[in-house]
C-alpha cells in the first residue's frame, strides 16, 4: 500500500536564500550556517527529492542523517509520535521549505516508532514486575507470620482490628497461592525475554492500513528477532495496507524483498540494492574469511 509517493527536502538554494533572509535571527539564537541544525545536512549528499515504494530504508552508519531524515518527514507529515523529537530553535523554518505528496491521505492510526520507544517500555516492564515481586515477598513473609504456630495468638480488644482478624483467618484457610494472588493489585509482565517484549512492542503497536516510520528497530532485537521482524513488516506490507519508512543498517531489513532503498553514506545519496551497501559486505566477507569454521 503507499500513501507518501514523494517528499522534496529543503534544496540548497532555499536553504541559502533562509540564511541570507535571516542573518539577524540566526546571530540572536547563537547559529551559524554550519551549524543551524537540521540545515546543512542533505545538500551535501544532493539528497533533495525522495520517491517512495511500500518499503523504503534508509541506511548509514551513525551521524548520515538517517535518523534526521526519518524525524524530518514525521513532523512534516505530522503523524504521531510517544517520543519526543529533538527540535531546535529552527526545525520549524527549515520544515517549512520541504513539501511531500501523497496518492492517498494519510490514515490517523500512523506514526513514529524508535528505538527510545521500545527501550522506555522495556524499562516499564522491569520497573512492573520489581514492584510486583518486592510486594509479593511482602505478602509471602505476612501469610507466614499468620500461620507460625510459635507466635502468640491474636486476640482483637476492639472494632478496629476486625480486618486483622479477618485477615489472619484468611490466611489459615488458604494456601499461599490462593492468599497473595488476589492481593496483587497489578499482575508481573512474566514469560518474555526483552528481545520477546521488544518484538511484542511492534506487533503490538503496528495495525492494519497505515503508515509507520521506523527508527532504528533493530536495537534489542537479537538477530533471529530481526528477521521475523523483516518477515513481519514484509506481510504488512504486501496484505494488511501498510507502508513502512525505516532507518537502519540491519541486513535482515535491509533484505527486505522490494525495499527501495536510500545509501546516505555516499553523495550522492542514492537508491543501491542491499547487497551493494558497505555494512552488508562487510558482513559477508566477515563470513567468507570463517566459512571453514562452519
Amino acid at each position: 500500500m503507499m500513501y507518501l509517493s514523494s517528499f522534496r527536502l529543503a534544496s540548497e538554494n532555499a536553504e541559502t536564500e533562509f540564511f541570507l533572509s535571516f542573518p539577524y535571527q540566526l546571530e540572536m539564537l547563537c547559529y551559524t550556517r554550519e551549524n543551524a541544525y537540521p540545515f546543512k545536512i542533505f545538500p551535501p549528499k544532493y539528497l533533495e527529492r525522495l520517491e517512495f515504494e511500500p518499503i523504503t530504508v534508509f541506511y548509514g552508519g551513525n551521524g548520515s542523517g538517517k535518523s534526521t531524515l526519518l524525524n524530518v518527514i514525521a513532523e512534516k507529515l505530522g503523524v504521531s509520535r510517544s517520543s519526543a523529537f529533538n527540535e531546535t530553535p529552527l526545525t520549524r523554518d527549515y520544515l517549512s521549505l520541504c513539501d511531500f505528496t501523497l496518492e492517498r491521505p494519510i490514515p490517523e492510526e500512523s506514526g513514529m516508532i524508535t528505538s527510545d520507544d521500545v527501550f522506555d517500555f522495556l524499562l516499564d516492564v522491569r520497573a512492573i514486575n520489581t514492584g510486583v515481586e518486592k510486594r509479593r515477598q511482602e505478602l509471602f513473609a505476612e501469610y507466614e507470620k499468620y500461620n507460625d504456630k510459635s507466635s502468640e495468638p491474636f486476640i482483637m480488644r476492639d472494632l478496629s482490628q476486625y480486618d486483622e482478624l479477618k485477615t489472619r483467618n484468611e490466611a489459615r484457610r488458604k494456601s499461599k497461592s490462593q492468599y497473595v494472588a488476589p492481593r496483587l493489585s497489578v499482575r508481573e509482565v512474566r514469560g518474555k525475554s526483552n528481545g520477546e517484549s521488544a518484538f511484542a512492542y511492534f506487533t503490538e503497536h503496528i495495525k492494519e492500513n497505515a503508515l509507520y516510520l521506523l527508527d532504528e528497530p533493530e536495537n534489542s532485537l537479537s538477530p533471529k528477532r530481526q528477521e521475523e521482524l523483516a518477515a513481519f513488516i514484509s506481510d504488512s506490507a504486501r496484505f494488511f495496507g501498510c507502508q513502512f519508512i525505516i532507518a537502519t543498517h540491519s541486513p535482515f531489513l535491509l533484505a527486505l524483498n522490494g525495499a527501495k532503498i536510500y545509501d546516505l553514506d555516499s553523495a550522492p545519496s542514492v537508491p543501491r540494492k542491499w547487497t551493494e551497501l558497505e555494512n552488508v559486505r562487510v558482513y559477508r566477507d566477515f563470513f567468507e574469511k570463517h566459512k571453514d569454521k562452519f
